[in-house]
């Protein structure tokens, strides 16, 4: 792995470089590869949605990129410095423990099923990552979780406990938990597949407003592709660990190039 990644840069030192960069990664499970030498990059400000059937490596790489898992090849940049590996004797070696805390705040992500503390209101959830993790005095930290609250639309929620929520409104607690960490990347995970067909929209018109008021760079995974096809500036179809396309949303939609991509839309629109 030392001699591997020696050709790569300490550092995207030069302008324009990508805010997000997976240089040639692979991730294995044993014989499984689920990413298989995977290069992407995604420009500052950019939303990029990644699509493709089940076990083709989407949630893998939030994983990676969140360092939930490991990668057996390749480095990963943030924001131009390494976020798997880090400088050592003029040299990239694997990240330690302190390093990966550090670029992690760059980084917030949110999940399917929410993941707020139990025992604490909507403000307490997003006060407690800036108080603890970033050193915030409370008042600031309070003041940034209540405009952040009524960014996503539940300023009347604050202090209500996530069992007094509905999914929606807990998935909106958990977008604004993940700001409140003011992260130069958001990765959103299939955030509106836990929730009643119903209130989706509900999550789906918070992440349009974030994509319109801030220039965050957003990588999304997601099986709505109205949605995807709406609200992105690129769309990724993923399959056996590679992209097999990429483009604009509405080439990618419109007029697939590859045949897998166009198996997996007409699958999809026929199972509607």
């Amino acid at each position: 792995m030392r001699d591997e990644v020696s050709r790569y840069p300490l550092r995207l030192a030069d302008e324009g470089a990508p805010m997000v960069r997976l240089a040639n990664v692979s991730k294995r499970y044993g014989e499984l590869t689920v990413l298989d030498g995977l290069d992407l990059d995604i420009a500052e400000g950019e939303m990029v949605s990644i699509i493709g059937p089940s076990g083709s490596g989407k949630t893998t790489v939030l994983r990676v990129l969140m360092t939930l898992e490991s990668i057996d090849d390749g480095v990963i940049y943030v924001d131009g410095s390494p976020l798997t590996h880090m400088e050592k004797n003029g040299a990239l070696v694997p990240s330690n423990p302190q390093h990966l805390r550090a670029m992690r705040q760059n980084i917030g992500m949110c999940f399917q099923h929410f993941n707020l503390f139990p025992h604490m209101t909507a403000l307490e959830n997003c006060m407690e990552g800036p108080v603890y993790s970033l050193g915030m005095s409370k008042r600031d930290a309070r003041e940034r979780a209540e405009e952040l609250l009524d960014l996503v639309g539940v300023a009347d929620k604050r202090d209500q406990h996530p069992s007094r929520l509905s999914g929606g409104q807990q998935q909106r607690v958990a977008i604004a938990r993940a700001l409140a960490m003011r992260p130069k990347v958001m990765l959103f995970d299939e955030v509106t597949s836990a929730l009643d067909p119903e209130v989706i929209g509900e999550v789906t018109n918070v992440i349009r407003k974030l994509v319109t008021d801030l220039n965050l760079t957003m990588l999304m995974v997601t099986h709505q592709m109205g949605f995807a096809r709406d609200i992105s500036d690129r769309v990724c179809f993923f399959y056996a660990g590679k992209i097999e396309e990429q483009g604009a949303p509405d080439e990618v939609f419109g007029s697939p190039r590859k045949e897998r991509t166009q198996q997996f839309l007409s699958a999809v629109k026929e199972a509607r």
